[in-house]
């Protein structure tokens, strides 16, 4: 489980990826295998964090995440984009490389 300032400080720097998603959600389990593919590809240009809504009900209330998957994208603490639903592995890697060359 992360507190809101451990989060809010891991979005400080760089560019990071927060898949937020539960268990029991059965969209979130099949973007799982693109998510871990992803960390693999963009190790130490992207990090990417993975946040179960129903251990962190908190974050996900304060980054407004109504429903999941969700995967909001932050540059340097600001957010860039957000993504609801599940998406295609091509799809995020293009809005990944638009922001790591923004």
């Amino acid at each position: 489980m992360m507190d809101i300032d451990q989060f809010s400080k891991s979005l400080e720097m760089g560019i990071i990826l927060v898949d937020f998603n539960a268990s029991w959600c059965a969209p979130c389990r099949a973007q799982e295998p693109v998510i871990k593919r992803l960390a693999k590809t963009y190790e130490n240009r992207v990090n990417i964090l993975e946040i179960n809504i129903d251990q962190n009900g908190e974050l996900a209330t304060k980054y407004r995440v109504q429903s999941i998957p969700t995967l909001i994208l932050f540059k340097d603490g600001k957010e860039m984009k957000r993504f609801v639903g599940l998406q295609s592995e091509s799809f995020i890697i293009q809005n990944l490389n638009d922001v790591l060359s923004s």
